[in-house]
């Protein structure tokens, strides 16, 4: 497992070099069908990413390669999760808060998740049982990744809620009515409530890093934008509940998009 944690960072920071490159000059902007946002960038990430994971022999779903049909992903006991450039439309605008995301999920759950700010250079990554979540920043490219992996000031402990102030995380393209719904019943329980704006995947970290504590995402999003936020919220001890279901969301499903949820201290 840790030679797959290892390739999985590996290829995010390969991806984040080459992303960068791109970030950094005038680029092209397509519209896929859905009329989501497509840069070059998008393309050379997953890539650079899918080229690296086949070493592990494990199947891949994609953003940018998800057509596999169900029938085929349903036999998968392991499969990894890519998002190859989680927040494009703040990579357009060019603000920084855009992630690239990798995790391995098996038999429906996360086991592992890394999550890359390229322009920060910050990484937030589990071990390989996710059983903790680490922080670190790469100085640089050069470093082989092993030494920097496990460093005890790096570890993310869940942080103490308080429940009278509650920071919470919401979307810098996607905030709604239902989002503004749930802060209007948490300032109805006397709670004082501070709304904390972030693109991407990091909305995950946030919380996970106890920067803000909760995160409710009444919006669409698909696998690949949250599987390797969950493993990483789940590694601290937090939940992250499928809010139709009420239970802790799962991958590799026959819908790709993910139903409304909810990340929370629980504790």
């Amino acid at each position: 497992m840790l030679k797959n944690l290892l390739l999985a960072i590996e290829s995010s920071l390969k991806a984040g070099e080459e992303i960068l490159k791109i970030y950094n000059k005038d680029f092209n902007i397509e519209f896929k069908d859905d009329k989501s946002p497509l840069t070059e960038a998008d393309l050379v990430s997953n890539e650079i990413i899918v080229k690296k994971l086949k070493e592990t022999n494990i199947p891949i779903i994609s953003e940018e390669n998800k057509t596999i049909d169900f029938e085929t992903r349903k036999t998968w006991s392991q499969c990894w999760i890519v998002d190859p450039i989680d927040g494009t439309k703040e990579f357009i605008k060019k603000n920084g808060e855009f992630t690239v995301n990798i995790a391995l999920v098996e038999n429906g759950k996360t086991k592992l998740g890394v999550i890359y700010v390229p322009v920060t250079k910050e990484l937030y990554y589990t071990n390989e049982d996710q059983t903790k979540a680490y922080k670190t920043i790469i100085s640089t490219q050069d470093l082989p990744v092993e030494p920097l992996l496990f460093k005890a000031e790096d570890e993310i402990n869940k942080a103490e809620q308080n429940a009278s102030n509650i920071k919470v995380v919401g979307s810098r393209s996607h905030m709604n009515d239902d989002t503004l719904d749930f802060v209007e019943s948490l300032k109805t329980e006397g709670q004082s409530v501070e709304i904390v704006s972030k693109g991407s995947s990091l909305k995950f970290c946030l919380v996970a890093e106890g920067k803000a504590h909760v995160y409710p995402r009444f919006a669409p999003t698909m696998e690949w934008d949250t599987a390797a936020g969950q493993a990483i919220c789940e590694a601290v001890g937090l939940t992250v509940i499928d809010q139709t279901t009420k239970q802790p969301m799962t991958y590799n499903r026959e819908n790709l998009l993910n139903n409304y949820f909810l990340v929370t201290n629980n504790g």
